[in-house]
């Protein structure tokens, strides 16, 4: 997840690929849009969005984002400085409408030894999976013997289904008997596709697909041990953890950018259409509709496409539930700055 790298390659592939793939991607359009078109924009809180940009600016290093990063605490009135220095773009594809889902940091209990109830690692990378590739998949990592005896766990906790999830969100805190806490990040993967177990689910004919979240997917591996193990297994992805202990307790987890992320202010996006770092206005339709600018400062392998977002809704079980049940439509529409904006559109457009 390095970030230089990251910011770099989604600048690059907007610039080059969406530019030139005017013909070559021509179900991609863009269109740039006024300020007065971004549905609730007055009513938002610009200075706290202000400030969560301010969180990874400096990781942007090309010359349009290092300026604005420069004059970013230089204007006092946060709603004017979003729109002197920005465009609001919108990006689409055709067919593919917006989706917004949330996700969470988890929190487990554990324990730095097994023993008792703690008895389901999380595993440090091995370093045969450092070097690219696929490995072994999940299952054979939990049935194998392949990581035993090598000193590769960070701690032990005691819910296998917890675990998975945690594996799913790429991030959590594992709250220990003596009232302290590990915090562990992405560390890498076995290199095999995420196989989604609602969906297994689903195609088993338990449920229908509007009934399928996180929730509904935990209650009923707990309610069938033996048959929801065999489930989780169906997908073959299998996620490496690094201890991230130096992040403070009342920060965020770090995401792409290696910063931490911010509750409701922090997105997951695709960075092949929205640069990281870039600030992005969520019109968040559905049950309890979102109207607020905030900083695409993470990815997820499920989050693909133009108008795909993932909202961090921050740590622990209240942000679980509210995150799992996450699946509305609406608009984003990312602030780029002005000279990039107008270049990105075709010759046609301008």
């Amino acid at each position: 997840m390095n970030k230089t790298f990251r910011a770099a390659f989604a600048a690059a592939h907007l610039m080059a690929g969406l530019l030139v793939g005017s013909v070559a991607m021509s179900e991609t359009t863009m269109k740039i849009l006024s300020f007065e078109d971004l549905d609730g924009w007055a009513a938002d809180d610009h200075e706290a969005a202000r400030q969560v940009f301010l969180n990874t600016c400096a990781d942007l290093d090309a010359p349009d984002w290092q300026t604005i990063c420069a004059a970013a605490t230089g204007i006092s009135d946060a709603k004017k400085f979003f729109e002197l220095l920005f465009r609001p773009v919108l990006i689409e594809e055709s067919g593919r409408g917006a989706l917004f889902t949330g996700y969470f940091e988890p929190e487990l209990n554990g324990a730095k030894r097994p023993g008792g109830q703690y008895q389901y690692p999380i595993y440090r990378v091995p370093p045969e999976v450092r070097k690219g590739g696929q490995w072994l998949t999940r299952r054979e990592i939990e049935t194998s013997g392949a990581m035993a005896g090598r000193g590769l766990e960070i701690a032990w906790v005691d819910d296998p289904v917890e675990l998975f999830f945690l594996q799913i969100q790429g991030s959590g805190r594992i709250r220990l008997p003596d009232g302290g806490y590990i915090r562990v990040g992405y560390g890498g993967a076995n290199g095999h596709q995420y196989r989604s177990v609602g969906a297994e689910l689903v195609r088993r004919g338990i449920y229908s697909a509007h009934q399928v979240s996180a929730q509904v997917i935990k209650n009923w591996v707990k309610r069938n041990p033996v048959d929801g193990a065999e489930l989780l297994r169906h997908n073959d992805s299998f996620v490496f953890f690094r201890e991230v202990s130096r992040v403070p307790a009342h920060k965020g987890p770090l995401g792409a950018m290696n910063r931490s992320i911010t509750t409701l202010r922090s997105i997951a996006v695709d960075p092949a259409f929205t640069p990281l770092g870039a600030p992005v206005w969520v019109e968040k339709d559905g049950d309890g509709p979102i109207r607020r600018l905030m900083i695409a400062q993470d990815t997820g392998s499920a989050i693909k496409g133009a108008q795909r977002a993932d909202i961090f809704f921050g740590t622990g079980d209240a942000a679980g539930l509210a995150a799992g049940t996450l699946k509305d439509p609406g608009r984003m529409v990312v602030l780029l700055p002005i000279q990039r904006a107008y270049a990105m559109l075709p010759e046609s457009v301008l």
